[in-house]
């Protein structure tokens, strides 16, 4: 096969531009010559016509040669180019042969250089798109995580950035946020993947709520415990909407994909306030709360027996989530008022 045709090979198989391809053969190729003869002025240089490499070595033109490999005496020189003078320099075909080990160090070359080419490919191609909600295909499931398929690319969704409810397998859609792109490779992809986190949610209401998608609903924020619980909160900038009715529709119907694309993650969603005291109140919830005492970072807060497990939640995990949701240290207070902690 003629070196042109392996290029062209190359060309269909990698998607490179056939003279970008082409110098960069003639790299690999200076790089092998280099090696062998490194005293040696060498270039390399891709013969369209040929279909193949010419290699060539500078020479200094003299009257009486001294060194055959620098030098080229005027007579010969006048045959390559008759304006040539004794002091000039001339470009010479080389001959001389490069072995296995060579042979190796250009192929080191032209890989890395590819490479190099599909990094920047790929980095140009998804980094306008970091920070939304991508769909793949999972191609393999690691101990690490799961290798996702887009489109022509690869990337890589960690274990750990993945929610309690995720199953890999293989050959099944997914979706995720596209959380990093790299200009090299991390676990052999630049493509970092997330599901885990509140960002993840965020984009998914995006998607799925016309208006939150629009700016008329604003999500202020969100905290979430993977596979538990989130609290999302949320306003309107149009008096006429409801931005909590809004995001949850008519018997959940608007709410509902967001919620099989998360599998038993519930999702408060809570009217977002500048009320402190109604922000603790509603970032309780399920729970129905009696009173609320603010006092510096800490909220005080009162709720009738049967109430206080829904407002701690599984392993303490709603109460936790409140106040990082409310931006307080909340407490419960019995009826003695003496504050109980979240692992009561």
């Amino acid at each position: 096969m003629k070196l042109a045709e392996v290029i062209t090979q190359l060309v269909e198989e990698k998607g490179l531009d056939k003279s970008t391809l082409s110098s960069i053969v003639c790299e690999g190729m200076l790089a092998a010559y280099e090696k062998k003869y490194p005293d040696l002025d060498i270039k390399v240089e891709y013969n369209k016509k040929t279909g193949e490499l010419e290699a060539f070595s500078r020479k200094f033109v003299v009257a009486t040669v001294q060194d055959d490999d620098e030098e080229i005496s005027l007579k010969r020189a006048k045959n390559i180019d008759n304006k040539l003078e004794v002091g000039d320099e001339v470009w010479v075909p080389f001959d001389g042969k490069i072995g296995r080990i060579e042979t190796i160090k250009a192929k080191q070359v032209i890989s890395e250089k590819i490479r190099a080419i599909e990094y920047d490919t790929i980095y140009k191609s998804f980094k306008n798109k970091e920070g939304s909600i991508v769909n793949g295909i999972i191609h393999r499931c690691e101990r690490s995580g799961a290798l996702v398929k887009i489109g022509e690319s690869f990337a890589f969704l960690p274990k750990s950035l993945t929610a309690p409810d995720d199953k890999c397998v293989a050959g099944h859609p997914i979706r995720a946020l596209l959380k990093e792109v790299l200009l090299t490779p991390r676990n052999e992809s630049q493509l970092i993947l997330d599901r885990k986190s509140p960002d993840f949610l965020k984009r998914l209401f995006e998607l799925e709520i016309p208006e939150v998608f629009e700016g008329l609903v604003e999500i202020k924020k969100i905290v979430r415990s993977p596979g538990y619980k989130s609290k999302i909160g949320v306003v309107s900038n149009d008096p006429n909407i409801d931005p909590v009715g809004t995001c949850v529709g008519i018997g959940g119907a608007r709410i509902k994909p967001i919620l099989k694309e998360i599998g038993s993650e519930r999702i408060d969603v809570i009217k977002w306030t500048d009320f402190s005291s109604d922000l603790v109140k509603d970032s309780l919830k399920p729970a129905q709360v009696n009173k609320v005492e603010i006092s510096d970072s800490v909220a005080r807060v009162w709720v009738a027996e049967d109430q206080r497990s829904l407002a701690i939640g599984k392993m303490g995990q709603n109460i936790s989530l409140a106040s990082q949701f409310s931006g307080f240290d909340i407490q419960l207070m019995d009826s003695e008022k003496k504050p109980s902690g979240e692992n009561e």
